[in-house]
């Protein structure tokens, strides 16, 4: 039986080129981020591989593959600037190396992660990454990855068919603020479902996962990518709408919107129940970033302004 968990590091990286693709294998190697579920390392100055370090991990991965290829066109027709890490070579497990799952060489982007730049300063980026979601919301084929607890009908989720589930997540929110909190949520769960095809999802388009090139002097900042697609899967557009509230301040938001409403829906836009879903998936998030301190402790201020902006714009 494969291992839970494995210990990712530059000596096993190197073996598995050397494996799979040594004309890779001799470039220079670092560790670039240590995450619950993957290990990133750069290799050279123009890739990355992308490895599962956790079983729980690895279907992702693989769903990553499927996914992106079939999406590339239309997001560097939308976004010719933002990278988005559509794999350049494919590795498979290794019995030899005793490595059991499949991984990734991605295009590298240079920049710093969003969730690490002022709220303020991502309006400048806003437009291009409504772009993207645009681009990315397309009706998407019967066998796109499944994902049990992204893009489903908000009905589906543990936190509508059981109270305590819900009480546990309004935990995080300030005890004055509950009663908004819970409005808002009864709100999104009641707006009418979504109508049409299921359409493509990131799945997990938050600050963590948005690479941002800072702006210097005059000169704003960028997007630069957009990674980790492991959520990758199709539904309802509201569960990844659900993080604007996450990324952006009230300009910022509605530059976003703006671009998405713009260009979505072949044109037409998502109409009103599709964003208060989307909200009520906003709550989902920000509660949950907020849950798990200990584990998560760079995820706390994404939370903390994603609550603070959906209180604010829901009172």
């Amino acid at each position: 039986m494969p291992a839970a968990e494995i210990d990712v590091d530059v000596p096993l990286t190197r073996a598995l080129l050397a494996e799979q693709h040594p004309d890779l294998a001799d470039r220079p190697l670092e560790v670039a981020a240590h995450g619950w579920d993957n290990v990133m390392l750069r290799v050279g100055d123009d890739l990355a591989v992308r490895l599962p370090r956790r079983a729980l991990a690895a279907p992702l991965v693989e769903h990553e593959q499927r996914a992106l290829p079939a999406l590339a066109a239309r997001l560097r027709a939308a976004a010719p600037d933002v990278v988005v890490p559509v794999p350049v070579r494919v590795g498979r497990p290794s019995a030899a190396l005793g490595y059991p799952w499949s991984w990734t060489v991605v295009p590298w982007a240079d920049g710093v992660s969003a969730e690490a730049t002022p709220v303020a300063a991502r309006t400048a980026w806003a437009g291009a990454f409504g772009r993207l979601l645009a681009a990315v919301h397309a009706p998407a084929p019967d066998d796109a990855p499944s994902n049990p607890v992204r893009g489903v009908a908000l009905g589906r989720r543990a936190e509508a068919r059981d109270r305590r589930a819900l009480d546990e997540r309004l935990a995080a929110v300030p005890a004055g603020a509950r009663t908004v909190a819970r409005r808002l949520w009864d709100r999104a769960l009641g707006a009418p479902a979504h109508d049409g095809p299921p359409v493509w999802l990131h799945g997990d388009p938050h600050p963590a996962n948005l690479v941002v090139s800072p702006g210097r002097g005059d000169r704003p900042g960028r997007l630069a990518a957009v990674v980790d697609w492991g959520d990758v899967t199709s539904g309802d557009p509201a569960s990844d709408l659900g993080s604007l509230w996450l990324c952006f301040d009230d300009e910022g938001r509605a530059a976003c919107r703006a671009e998405i409403q713009a260009r979505a829906n072949d044109g037409r836009g998502w109409d009103d129940a599709t964003w208060t879903r989307a909200a009520g998936w906003s709550l989902l998030y920000a509660t949950n970033m907020l849950a798990h301190p200990q584990l998560h402790p760079r995820l706390l201020p994404i939370g903390r302004h994603g609550l603070e902006a959906l209180l604010d714009e829901a009172l």
